[in-house]
């Protein structure tokens, strides 16, 4: 099946340069066909299905063109474990015009690149939805306050089920001891007690564990089962038998028709116990992380032209020479070229010592460079750092 696959494209000034670039694209494995419009600046590309983007961008990039990709920080609430971080990445990656999709579970963000015309912002939203999760407008990141309103929203899940749980367990362990059996038939029969089970059971499973529902009707829609399905699928097979067995008792063999609403409602508010446990600690990893970017450098001094010049964080790339004097922080990761110094990576491995760095040793952004000057190869910048 073709796809087609818009890229801008900067550089280019006449037709020898649209036919260097229409060559160049022709020759890559799956173009189907591409066509250059000098006056839009942009190529029009058909590919096959599974198409790699970035080989198109490499050879744009080689016939000496600059192909135009955006990139973006995602805020992205609902994200729980490690299973989220794979299915929101996959998803990402099959929209057409992706050229890098991470995403970072501490910190609750998916980092993009994609191409600008072959797809937008709204369709990358859009796509994250239908993965059951909630993506934030970009110009207004998740908060502390946000962060605190999930948390407590969170553990009001938490409260409420606990209360309606342990009723439900209470009545459904109690009639295994004789003495608070007798107690229990006394007031109603075992039925009526089932209907009891049944109004306390309902709340859990529908309100509390009401996320297990709508992201597992997700993950199944798109046959990507995850802990969210096996939930929904475990506690609502034990919540509809029981319901079952307490209206039409007689569809069951003699003695079968007995409820395990106390297993639904225990499984839910088990699995959102730990999901609330799990938040705090992640918050608190997430704070941490936050500390640690606050001591990245702002500026780095990059040797371009034999001329040493102090530019933004952000405008250093991979592959500049950077200066770094005695008492500064490392600003990028990269590779020591020049110079002799110790570098104090507390902030990386928790050691008070300082580490001798010289020629072919790795430096990290956020160190700090101690007693004597280094200039270096950046290796990893921005959010690679």
């Amino acid at each position: 099946m073709a796809q087609y696959v818009d890229i801008e494209i900067r550089g280019m000034s006449c037709a020898s340069c649209v036919g260097r670039v229409e060559r160049a694209l022709s020759q890559q494995p799956g173009v189907i066909n591409a066509q250059v419009n000098l006056a839009a600046q942009k190529a029009a590309i058909q590919v096959e299905a599974g198409t790699a983007t970035t080989s198109l961008l490499n050879a744009i990039e080689t016939a000496g063109y600059q192909p135009v990709v955006e990139s973006l920080d995602i805020p992205i609430t609902g994200m729980s474990c490690g299973s989220c971080v794979s299915r929101i990445e996959r998803t990402l990656t099959k929209l057409p015009g992706m050229v890098e999709v991470s995403v970072n579970l501490a910190t609750q963000k998916a980092f993009v690149r994609f191409l600008p015309g072959a797809v937008s912002l709204p369709r990358i939203q859009h796509a994250i939805r239908e993965a059951g999760y909630e993506p934030q407008d970009t110009d207004t990141p998740p908060s502390t306050d946000s962060e605190d309103r999930e948390r407590a929203e969170l553990r009001r899940r938490v409260v409420l089920a606990a209360i309606f749980t342990i009723p439900v367990v209470i009545i459904a362990m109690g009639k295994m001891i004789p003495a608070f059996d007798t107690l229990l038939t006394s007031l109603m029969p075992h039925r009526g007690w089932m209907g009891v089970e049944w109004l306390l059971a309902t709340p859990v499973q529908f309100y509390a564990g009401a996320r297990f529902y709508r992201v597992g009707f997700a993950e199944l829609r798109h046959f990507n089962p995850g802990m969210n399905s096996l939930v929904m699928i475990g506690s609502s097979a034990a919540y509809f038998y029981s319901v079952a067995a307490l209206l039409v008792p007689a569809l069951f063999p003699v003695g079968t028709a007995v409820s395990y609403f106390e297993a639904a409602a225990v499984i839910v508010t088990l699995i959102l116990l730990g999901r609330y446990f799990e938040h705090i600690a992640k918050g608190r990893t997430s704070e941490a992380i936050k500390k640690l970017l606050q001591l990245q450098a702002k500026t780095a001094r990059v040797i371009r032209e034999d001329e040493t010049v102090e530019l933004p964080i952000d405008a250093v790339v991979t592959g500049d020479r950077i200066l770094v004097r005695p008492g500064e922080r490392v600003p990028v990761d990269g590779i020591v070229e020049e110079g002799h110094s110790y570098v104090d990576e507390s902030m990386i491995s928790g050691e008070p010592v300082p580490v001798v760095k010289q020629r072919d040793s790795e430096v990290v952004g956020g160190t700090i460079n101690k007693n004597g000057a280094l200039t270096f190869r950046a290796t990893r910048v921005g959010a690679d750092t």
